[in-house]
This record gives C-alpha cells, structure tokens and sequence, in this order.
C-alpha cells in the first residue's frame, strides 16, 4: 500500500503511481522495517513541513500486512520502491526498509535526491558485528513471515562508497539489533554522510524521538533543495 499525505492528485496508470501536477516540492518516501507497517514513520513525517510531498509505504507478507504474489525477496521490495519514484525523491528508511533503500540507491541513484538510514545494516555484511537475534522474536509474533525476509541480503559496501547524494544516518546508542557500530562503518564508507548518536537502547529510536529525527530530516533536506 502507498499512502500519501500532501493532499495532491494521485493518478494511477501502467501500474505505477504517477502525480499530476509540476514537481516543485521536496518529496519523501517512507519505509519501515519488519513490521511492515506505513504507519511507523507517521509521527515524524507530520512533524516536517505539510507542503512536503510525503509518501507511506508498507511491505507486503510482513507484520500484519498481506502478503503479494508479486514480493518473494528484498529485490521485489526494491522494484516496488523503484515504481513508486517518477522524481527524485528522499527515502526515509528503518532497519530491514534500510536495506532496500540502500539497494535502491544504489540501483538507480538519479532517482534518490536524499537517503535518510536508521537503525539498519544498509545492505551491508553484518558478520563482524555483535548483533541480538532478533528472529526468533518475530517469528513468534508473526509465526507466517515468509522466509526470505531472514536471508542474507549480500554486501553493498563498495557500492555504497560510491553513493553522493546526502546521507543522514540515525542511530540509538545502545540498540542491540543494530549497533550504533554499523552507524558509525556506515558513516565511514560514505563520506558525504553525516550520523546522528541518540541516547537510547531503543531499535526503534525514530518513534522515542520523532522531533529530533524530524529536525535532522528538515535541515539534511532544507540545505540541498
């Protein structure tokens, strides 16, 4: 599902969502993480400013969200994002949503004027860090997730170092899921990159803070439109 939120046409056509009108604003697309759920992001995205284009997108076969005969890997995921961008646009992503990102903005940058990472491995090998399982925990909850969502998604560092639009990363300081240690390599591969530490053992730092992860947001954007 795509939610928009700018109160703008929307008008469907060849299987892709596409906007009338002349794109003059910034526009933002948000992803969450495992949970699958457009509503995670919510409570930052009405904090930013309301003539912003701002996009929610869910994941389908992920939380409590159906699931799509069209989304068996992290690369339909990728695809479904990639449909969704007829201008460049800033994605917006938390911990498993970072991965598609990055392979998003990797795949095709033009499209990417901004990438915002939060408590994720970004794609990348995540072998070398001390990370809590967080599998089991959610197979529980969600006993029917399909199992690609637990498969390794591959390395994208030397393709990430190669990235240029602005990165913002946000991360709290003692999450056991994703280690503020990922933040920190990942603020190193990619120079351009700026990472913001929080103080919190939350993974989901970004709905404990959603007026400081907010204000970053606004100012990464408001410095390059």
């Amino acid at each position: 599902m795509d939610r928009a939120t700018d109160g703008d046409p929307v008008v469907f056509g060849q299987g892709r969502r596409q906007r009338a009108g002349i794109m003059s604003r910034p526009s933002l697309l948000f992803m969450p993480g495992s949970s699958g759920a457009a509503s995670f992001w919510l409570p930052v995205g009405e904090l930013l400013p309301a003539a912003w284009r701002k996009r929610y997108l869910d994941w389908p076969g992920m939380g409590a969200v159906p699931p799509s005969p069209r989304i068996a890997s992290y690369d339909d995921l990728a695809d479904l994002v990639l449909d969704r961008l007829e201008e460049p646009t800033a994605l917006v992503a938390q911990s498993m949503g970072g991965v598609v990102a990055a392979k998003v903005a990797v795949r095709r940058p033009e499209r990417v004027s901004h990438l915002v990472l939060t408590a994720t491995s970004g794609g990348i090998d995540r072998t070398a860090f001390d990370l809590a399982d967080w599998r089991p925990d959610y197979r529980k909850t969600y006993p029917h997730a399909p199992d690609w969502i637990f498969e390794h998604t591959g390395d994208l560092s030397d393709a990430l170092r190669r990235l240029r639009m602005p990165v913002l990363l946000v991360w709290a300081t003692r999450d056991a899921i994703s280690p503020v240690a990922i933040g920190r390599h990942l603020a190193a591969l990619m120079p351009q990159a700026r990472l913001v530490e929080i103080d919190s053992g939350d993974h989901w730092v970004v709905r404990q803070h959603p007026r400081q992860v907010a204000r970053e947001i606004e100012t990464l954007i408001a410095r390059t439109v």
